[in-house]
Formats: structure tokens, C-alpha cells, sequence
């Protein structure tokens, strides 16, 4: 039987030579795993080179599928194609082209050549399902390799930095990770297990554990560390923990850094949204006053340490971030379940504001606070298209293409979360990304339906 074919090629205003170096660094395949999907690498040899092999493992419902992959026909700076040795297709072979469009562009091509098991009955029972998958696969994959690459038509010529990030196996902390790779800086990541890699730095930030010497040569710190503040009802166990995880992290990382004897040129340190409390309506940016509540006195503490690196002379960011949205984790993955079942809704009244920020956004604001010497203080990392719930549940739901009429009380809420519900999924806060828009950073999803879209691999509804 013969094999199935799919292509697909992009523009891409950027150098062949430059496009074909991101593929081969480090981070590229964690970059090209779309959130919607449950993809983890088990082991990775040689890079892209002929010989080289690539092991990752797929969820599929509740079956996880090996892939091994070897590379081949690989010509410098043009082409390598991935061959399946084992996996779940009869046969697969992608070739990776980049063709130069005159000096400046060049165009990115991806070949499959593939066969479904089971024959004929593979082919008619999954067929549509597949093609289906891949258009919408490569076509997120295309997004993600324009975006990444043409971000050097902005900031020109970035020198190779060495980075530690705190809080690098989170949410943001693993995008920003392999996104820092691609752009041809190194990563340090600090842990909290002993015998650590070439690549990791052991630290306790319970005890303010952390070895100064061994941080000696890093550029630039980015501090992402702090228990999730919605994963439970806020005993007063569970508040302590909340607040201690960000003050003991911030804390070591400073005194550390006081201690080495060339500092980093900046400290950008995660703060939250929070900080503004419930606000209503009123808009709010870096300049506005704190609020009143657990969350604001968490974000104080938070910052108060922070500014430790700008007492010793650091350039110190204090990025303050929406709620993120990617389908890999935190709210939205909690809410998709729901609402692709048609059981989705308005929160309590709806009519509280949304800050937000797309994943690729929230890793995109903190690489832009991390090269732009302008960036200092407070940031703001949210979008600049504000909604209030109602709103929101309305494009998920037409994103879905799922109806989203089923409201969640204020009072069932309350019920099951106590504060937690008030300090979190009722608070009103309006923000403004004045400082990102100020310093010329350009978003890659500015709306709530180009980020659902984008980061669940859908197309855009029809409008009416």
C-alpha cells in the first residue's frame, strides 16, 4: 500500500543559516511540543546529525505510545530528515527543509511521508483523524519557528548569556528554558536534589542553601519559584507555605547574589497580579497603590525581598503576571475538561476582570526584561486586551465550539474554597501592560481568541 503524503512550507524572514542553527540547539524539540499535547523526551543523542536518535513518549487518552526516531540526510545548514524505528505508525519519515529566499528569508518546509497500521481499515477508520491532526500540529509548529526566529529582527544581535532560572521545571520556568536555549544562551537551573547535572546548580531554599561560588559567570537570574496558589483551600498551613516558598527562594537568591564577585547585569523576580487586589473596575498599572488582602501582603513580601539585587546594584524587575494561559497546566487546564463536555460557564457574576497573558507571551515579556536594559521595577505581564469572565468563557466556549451557559456561583464557590475563591476566581483586576507597551514590546497574542486558539491548536471561529 502506498503512503500518505502531507507539506507544508512557511516564509520566514530570517536568514536559511539562522533558521536551521535554531533547530539544532538544544531547545528546539521542547519548542516544537504543542501545550495541547502530553509529549515528554525520554532520551536524546547527536542533535539533528545523521545517526543521531530521538526517544519520546505521546498520551493518548490514558495510553502513553513510544517514539523512536533516527536522524538522517543531514546537509549543514539545508535539510535532516527524522525516520521512525518504532512508534505507532507503519511507516514515517519527516524531511526538514529550509531554502534560502534571498539573503534575508528563507522558506521552512516539512515532508511526511507515512502509512497507518492496520491497512485499509487503518486508513479509513483514522485517515481523516490524522491529516486532520497534522495540519493543525505543523501549522502551530510553523507559528512557533517564525515567531521564535524573526524576534532577532528586533533585538539584533543578543551575545550568548549564561541564564539561571529558579523554578525552571514550572509552568513558565520549562517554556522559558528550551525558549533560551534557541535564541543561543545557555541555561542553569537550580534544584532541590542532590548529585545535580553539568547543567544544574543543588539548592534549599527552606535553609538558604545555595553555593554563591558555583553561580559565578552567570548573566542574568530569573526567579520563577513559589508553591501554586491555587492548588488548594488557604488553611493557615497552606497560606504559611504559599508565602514562605516565594520569601525563602527570593531571600537565598539574593544573598547569594551579594556574594559573587561579578553580579549578574539583572534580576527579574515573578510577582503577580495580586498584588493590585480586588479593584473592581478601576484600571490599574505599575503605578497603582497596593491593594488589601492575603494576596497583596504575599506580593509585598515577595517584591521586599526582590529588591535586594537593586539595593546591591542589580538591574531588578519584578514582573507581575496575569493568570496564564496554556492548555500544559495551571487554570485553563483545569477548566477544559468542563467545558469541552458543554458544562462551562460564567464565574459567581461574570462581570469580574481578567488579567491574562498567552504562555508564549508571559516567556516572551520575561526575555524582553531580561535584554532591555529600560526594564526595571514593576512590570506588568498581561495582555493588553482586558475582559472581564463572562467574556472569557464565552470565546472558550466558541473556541471549543462547546456552549458555555452554565454559571458556577459565587456562594458554591465560597462553599468549596473559602478565601481562596474571593482572593482568586472572584477578584476583579483590570490591569494594564503600561510598562511592556512603554518599552516597544510586541505581543504574540494580544486577544484572549488568537492566544485559546494558538495554544489549543484551533482555528479561528467564523465570525458572525
Amino acid at each position: 500500500m502506498s503512503n500518505e503524503t502531507f507539506s507544508l512550507t512557511t516564509r520566514i524572514e530570517r536568514p536559511a543559516e539562522e533558521v536551521f542553527a535554531w533547530h539544532e540547539r538544544p531547545g528546539a524539540l521542547g519548542r516544537l511540543c504543542p501545550p495541547w499535547e502530553r509529549v515528554e523526551l525520554v532520551s536524546a543523542t547527536g542533535g539533528v546529525r545523521d545517526g543521531a536518535r530521538v526517544t519520546v513518549r505521546n498520551k493518548v487518552g490514558p495510553f502513553w505510545m513510544s517514539w523512536q526516531m533516527e536522524h538522517r540526510d543531514y546537509v549543514a545548514g539545508r535539510q535532516f530528515r527524522d525516520v521512525q524505528l518504532a512508534g505507532p505508525f507503519a511507516a514515517w519519515e519527516h524531511l526538514h527543509r529550509i531554502s534560502p529566499d534571498g539573503p534575508k528569508a528563507c522558506t521552512l518546509t516539512d515532508e511526511i511521508s507515512y502509512r497507518l497500521p492496520g491497512g485499509a481499515i487503518g486508513r479509513a477508520l483514522a485517515g481523516g483523524i490524522v491529516r486532520g491532526k497534522l495540519q493543525g500540529l505543523f501549522a502551530w509548529r510553523h507559528a512557533m519557528t517564525k515567531a521564535d526566529t524573526e524576534i532577532a529582527s528586533r533585538y539584533g544581535v543578543v551575545p550568548s548569556q549564561r541564564i539561571l532560572i529558579a523554578g525552571a521545571s514550572g509552568l513558565v520556568g520549562r517554556a522559558l528554558g528550551a525558549f533560551l536555549q534557541t535564541q543561543g544562551h545557555s541555561v542553569l537551573r537550580l534544584v532541590r536534589r542532590a548529585g545535580a547535572a553539568d547543567d544544574e546548580v543543588s539548592w534549599d531554599p527552606a535553609t538558604g542553601a545555595l553555593d554563591a561560588a558555583k553561580l559565578e559567570g552567570v548573566d542574568a537570574i530569573v526567579n520563577l519559584s513559589g508553591e501554586n496558589v491555587g492548588a488548594g483551600r488557604w488553611t493557615a498551613t497552606r497560606k504559611d507555605a504559599i508565602l514562605r516558598s516565594r520569601t525563602d527562594a527570593t531571600r537565598t537568591l539574593v544573598v547569594a547574589l551579594q556574594k559573587m564577585r561579578r553580579k549578574p547585569a539583572v534580576f527579574v523576580s515573578a510577582s503577580a497580579v495580586g498584588f493590585y487586589g480586588d479593584r473592581g473596575d478601576e484600571i490599574l498599572d505599575e503605578n497603582s497603590v497596593i491593594g488589601h488582602g492575603f494576596l497583596p501582603e504575599v506580593c509585598l513580601a515577595w517584591e521586599t525581598h526582590a529588591e535586594g539585587a537593586a539595593r546591591s546594584g542589580v538591574r531588578t524587575v519584578l514582573a507581575r503576571f496575569g493568570v496564564v494561559m496554556t492548555p500544559a497546566g495551571g487554570a485553563l487546564a483545569k477548566m477544559l475538561p468542563l467545558f469541552r463536555l458543554g458544562l462551562g460557564g460564567r464565574v459567581g457574576s461574570g462581570a469580574q476582570w481578567m488579567s491574562w497573558i498567552s504562555i508564549d507571551d508571559a516567556v516572551g515579556a520575561l526575555y524582553h526584561a531580561i535584554v532591555d536594559p529600560r526594564l526595571r521595577g514593576a512590570v506588568n505581564v498581561v495582555a493588553p486586551q482586558r475582559l472581564m469572565n463572562a467574556a472569557f468563557t464565552k470565546i472558550l466556549g466558541s473556541v471549543l465550539a462547546r456552549p458555555a451557559v452554565l454559571p458556577v456561583p459565587s456562594i458554591f464557590l465560597r462553599a468549596l474554597l473559602g478565601e481562596m475563591a474571593d482572593g482568586t476566581l472572584l477578584a476583579s483586576t483590570r490591569v494594564s501592560p503600561k510598562r511592556l507597551i512603554e518599552t516597544g514590546y510586541v505581543f504574540r497574542q494580544p486577544t484572549m481568541e488568537e492566544a485559546l486558539c494558538h495554544t489549543l491548536g484551533r482555528k479561528r471561529p467564523a465570525q458572525a
